[in-house]
């Protein structure tokens, strides 16, 4: 009979997890806070704001019903929502680059924007070709 999980299995499992926690972390820790949150209707532009000013943004829209969101201390949180399920009312706050929460019984979409290389290529560190024209950062 065959061993089927030896010890060098479980340093090699070890060491995959310990890696996969380091990388995670090192992740979250290095993200990009963001300046603004982008609020989209329906796929509609409703209205961008700053995370650096405290506010409460009513969404309200006769087909998509209501949703507020709380911006404060720097993070956006949907704390109230007309939905059934209101699942993005339990969804945590957003502060970081291209997080988000999503309300999709009311078609709400909040997307946090901007920081420092928010335009660039997560690969190449480049601008993306459709933005290149004229810019020095596509070189």
């Amino acid at each position: 009979m065959a061993r089927r999980f030896g010890k060098n299995d479980g340093i090699f499992f070890g060491v995959l997890l310990l890696v996969l926690i380091v990388g995670f972390a090192w992740h979250s820790v290095t993200k990009e806070g963001g300046d603004f949150v982008k609020v989209t209707v329906n796929g509609q532009l409703y209205g961008t704001y700053s995370l650096k000013k405290d506010r409460t943004v009513d969404i309200v829209t006769p087909e998509a019903g209501r949703n507020e969101l709380k911006i404060e201390r720097g993070r956006a949180d949907m704390v109230d929502a007309s939905c059934p399920d209101r699942l993005c009312v339990h969804q945590r706050a957003v502060s970081k680059a291209k997080e988000t929460i999503v309300c999709l019984p009311n078609k709400v979409v909040v997307e946090v924007v901007g920081g420092a290389g928010a335009d660039l290529d997560a690969v190449t560190a480049r601008m993306p070709f459709l933005f290149c024209f004229g810019s020095e950062r596509c070189r």
